[in-house]
C-alpha cells in the first residue's frame, strides 16, 4: 500500500505565495484560473489532456495521467521559478 506524501509547503506559510504562482503561470498557459482556488486548474488542465479526473474518487486513474495533470502545472511552475532565480542572479 503506498503511503500519501505530505503536501505541506517545506516553508510555513509559503502556500499562499505558491498558489498565487500556479495560479499566474497557468493564466499566462492559457488556462482559466480562478486567483481564489487556482487548485482547481488541474481539473481544466485534465479537460485539456483528455484525462478522467473527477472531483471525488479518482482511485481509477493511472499514474502515468495523474502524472500528466501534475506534470502540465509543477514543470511549468519550476521552469517559472527557474526563470525568476536566474533573474535574481543577474541583479546581483
Amino acid at each position: 500500500m503506498a503511503r500519501r506524501r505530505g503536501r505541506r509547503p517545506l516553508v510555513p506559510g509559503a502556500g499562499h505565495g505558491l498558489d498565487m504562482l500556479k495560479a499566474e503561470v497557468m493564466q499566462r498557459a492559457g488556462y482559466s484560473v480562478s486567483r481564489d482556488r487556482p487548485d482547481l486548474v488541474k481539473y481544466e488542465v485534465a479537460r485539456s489532456l483528455c484525462v478522467p479526473l473527477q472531483t471525488a474518487n479518482n482511485g481509477n486513474l493511472s499514474t502515468e495521467e495523474a502524472g500528466k495533470i501534475g506534470g502540465q502545472i509543477g514543470g511549468r511552475m519550476v521552469r517559472e521559478m527557474i526563470r525568476m532565480a536566474q533573474e535574481q542572479l543577474t541583479k546581483q
